[in-house]
């Protein structure tokens, strides 16, 4: 168990801005998302679902060895087959479903050209996105944010947890509408600047939420966002 009190957020949002301040001067910038290519970028977006990645990493490896990580070779690959090659991803069989069909979707809907898929308006693309089975909010907001460039805040299991423990967010907050606040909170005039930041502050999260903010037995003393816990009834976490 372990307890940790400070200031209150500001009136006008949560301290967003400050937080990221705090984690990127423990973690300096991370150069997120890991991947050779956009299509490596979309493929390690959907195997990293209900997993780590240092398993997705594994997978990504076999799919290389085996020259099967590009469109071409996944499309010409068994369901079976592939499911063998991203075995240490986990749920193998429903994944390889789901590379296939987002594989299917390109190949069909945007000419075979990986590009394709992300132009337009992000709203329009991410409807495309989510109309591929397998694929839900955060598997295409990390698919728009790290390979279409587009601006996109990923809202993932780290920025629940680690939202709803300094107040920023509670149980009944919806994934868009945590987005949006982010996206709000966070928002850059020049878009490179907006995506960078975007990008990054995703990456700090998970670090953060992986080795600090975790399910269990938090280490709030030692995280680097401990300081931003609400102190109006010093919040408890076990």
């Amino acid at each position: 168990m372990a307890r940790q009190k400070t200031q209150p957020s500001s009136e006008s949002g949560p301290p967003l801005r400050q937080a990221y301040a705090l984690m990127r001067r423990r973690f300096g910038h991370q150069g997120w998302w890991p991947g050779e290519s956009a299509f490596e970028v979309c493929v390690g977006a959907i195997l990293t679902q209900s997993t780590n990645w240092t398993n997705v990493e594994r997978a990504l490896g076999r799919l290389k060895a085996a020259s099967c990580l590009s469109l071409e070779a996944i499309s010409k690959l068994h369901e079976d087959e592939l499911a063998e090659l991203i075995r240490s991803a986990g749920y193998a069989r429903v994944k390889a479903k789901r590379l296939l069909a987002f594989v299917r979707f390109v190949q069909e809907r945007c000419e075979g050209r990986l590009e394709r898929a992300f132009e337009g308006e992000r709203e329009r693309v991410r409807e495309r996105l989510l109309e591929v089975k397998g694929i839900g909010p955060e598997t295409a907001d990390c698919m728009l944010l790290y390979a279409g460039g587009h601006a996109s805040f990923v809202v993932d299991a780290y920025t629940l947890r680690i939202f709803r423990r300094h107040g920023w967010a509670d149980e009944d907050t919806s994934y868009r509408d945590l987005q949006e606040l982010c996206e709000t909170e966070l928002d850059e005039e020049e878009p490179s600047k907006r995506i960078d930041l975007w990008q990054d502050y995703h990456a700090q999260l998970v670090n953060t939420g992986k080795h600090y903010c975790r399910p269990r037995n938090p280490r709030c003393e030692e995280c680097p966002l401990g300081s931003l816990l609400p102190v109006s009834n010093g919040v408890e976490v076990t």
